[in-house]
């Protein structure tokens, strides 16, 4: 269909394209099937520009849906006319922060170098207003080390790890983009951004973006230079330890700074909270100073990995896959006994990755490089955890339902090491132990055993169900090809730190922003950007920044 109907000469149309695999990855194809849907001839087209890409697999064949803009001229004979099938980079970030009278400039403090606490310095940053990064870990280079140091000898730094450092979590496990948030702020906004620094131009116009734990990191230091480049200062190794507060009756009702863990404090107008969801001490700090915190729902289970081979089959009914297709992804959900069961970062030709923030315990995720060419795909594969597992009344309660969980999985392997119970698909459904295990992606190894001696009676019998039910929706998921591997427990934060929806600040304690996904308002990475550059707008208007 092309729109608008109406268009001026010159002015670009778009139009929709089903192509195949094939001649999707061919320009020339795509210019021919692009003029013959606009109806005109391939001499009077002057642009061609991807605006949007999709997979369909729902047919017998797969094929690439896109949405393509053109300009044609009137010039038949031109010689000026250019072909673009792949979407245009956008500005440079900018280089110079907004001019400011010369008062002293507004002090923001924010805690947590990930994607909330890294865009919302940015934002503030060009406004004028001062800006310190505290991080608890390292740069994103050095992380890099703590992360072979974790997977190839099991130790755990508690502050560098895949979930704590430069980047936060989504750097070093998969960095994908896909967000349902759409209300919540400006997408488009956030993945440009990401372009600018160094991201793929691909994510503008994908469906399903993804850039890869191999590539984001890069993005991230980019990210950091241009803060620095406007002035702001980012601090690694700055692990926060107290908060500096107004009190009244024993009750904190505003914060000033906060005191980190070599003795110093830092002292400014506001601190963001953008800590990540599983900065538990930050939690256990808040609840030490009063500060109001709540239990909250969230999701626990394992990890599936299936060779990448047997998924391409399911979703794209042929194999080998076509090599113009990317390695094929599923999302599964359904409800067993009134509670949610449902797949959870997909990440097809990826990785499970060992994700623990403290000795004694083992947590599994998932992450992909960017050419997502590892022969296997996995996904998380969780159960809503709710007040019937833990206590609304006990602020911590549902974090300690985590914990014992993870330190349960940790105690059941044997080892001490980052070794993982692990189970066959259909051992797990018929509830025998698994004796032997096939190759997996997970570097640290496994333990073959039973996950029903592990998981909550509950969630493993939800869980059992639930794959029943995936294996109706996917023939052939249900199989001993596949293997569970526990426990996949940091799906999202088990506390919500509570503010007021037109703030954003704390409900009690002023100048204090709970932020991104350690606080319980975002679900990935770029819902945690938008939600950054919320609470960085609500800052410039309450402090009179810029």
């Amino acid at each position: 269909m092309i729109t608008p109907v109406n268009a001026p000469v010159n002015a670009p149309v778009t139009v929709e394209l089903a192509l195949s695999p094939d001649e999707a990855a061919n320009t020339a194809s795509v210019e021919r099937a692009a003029c013959r849907a606009a109806g005109i001839s391939h001499a009077q087209l002057q642009s061609l520009r991807l605006v949007r890409r999709s997979i369909d697999a729902r047919g017998r064949y797969p094929i690439v849906r896109m949405l393509v803009a053109l300009n044609e001229t009137t010039n038949e004979t031109t010689n000026e006319t250019t072909h673009e099938t792949t979407p245009a980079i956008p500005t440079q970030p900018p280089t110079s922060p907004t001019s400011q009278a010369s008062q002293p400039r507004k002090h923001v403090i924010i805690v947590g170098s990930g994607p909330a606490g890294y865009f919302a310095a940015l934002e503030l940053v060009q406004h004028g207003a001062r800006v310190t990064v505290l991080e608890r870990g390292r740069d994103v280079r050095a992380r890099r080390r703590d992360l072979r140091a974790l997977m190839q000898q099991s130790i755990v730094d508690p502050d560098s790890n895949y979930c704590f450092g430069e980047g936060g979590a989504g750097t070093y496990s998969d960095g994908k983009l896909y967000t349902r948030s759409s209300k919540r702020g400006n997408i488009r906004g956030i993945l440009e951004t990401l372009v600018a620094h160094g991201a793929t131009p691909d994510i503008l116009v994908d469906a399903h973006p993804h850039i890869g734990s191999n590539k984001l990191w890069q993005v991230v230091q980019n990210i950091r230079e241009s803060i620095e480049r406007l002035g702001g200062e980012v601090r690694f190794g700055a692990r926060v330890v107290d908060v500096v507060l107004n009190q009244l009756g024993g009750r904190p009702t505003s914060i000033h700074g906060v005191v980190l863990a070599d003795g110093s404090e830092v002292l400014g107008d506001a601190v963001i909270l953008a800590t990540g969801h599983s900065a538990r001490d930050i939690y256990e700090l808040c609840a030490a100073r009063n500060i109001a915190i709540e239990a909250k729902s969230f999701a626990l289970g394992v990890r599936v990995e299936h060779p990448q081979p047997l998924i391409d089959e399911m979703q794209y009914h042929h194999t080998p896959r076509n090599p113009h297709l990317p390695a094929a992804s599923y999302s599964l959900t359904c409800q067993v006994a009134d509670r949610g069961v449902y797949s959870f970062c997909m990440c097809p030709g990826g990785l499970i990755v060992p994700a623990a923030t403290a000795p004694g315990e083992i947590v599994v995720n998932g992450m992909s490089m960017s050419r997502r060419d590892s022969p296997f795909a996995n996904s998380g594969m969780v159960v809503e955890v709710t007040p019937e597992h833990y206590s609304p009344d006990d602020p911590l309660s549902a974090l300690r339902f985590q914990q014992e969980v993870e330190q349960r999985t940790f105690a059941h392997s044997g080892h001490g090491t980052q070794e993982a119970p692990a189970q066959r698909l259909v051992d797990f459904i018929d509830g025998r132990s698994s004796t032997t295990i096939p190759k997996t992606s997970y570097i640290p190894g496994h333990v073959a055993t039973n996950l029903h001696d592990i998981l909550p009676a509950a969630i493993s019998e939800r869980l059992r169900r639930g794959l029943l039910v995936f294996g109706k929706q996917m023939r052939g998921y249900v199989t001993n090809e596949a293997v569970l591997v526990g426990v996949e427990s940091r799906t999202s934060s088990p506390v919500r730190i509570p503010r007021d929806r037109t703030t954003y600040q704390h409900v009690h304690v002023t100048n204090l922003y709970p932020c991104g996904e350690g606080a319980g308002y975002a679900g990935g990475i770029v819902s945690a950007a938008m939600d950054g550059v919320n609470v960085a707008k609500v800052i410039v208007t309450a402090l009179a920044i810029g």
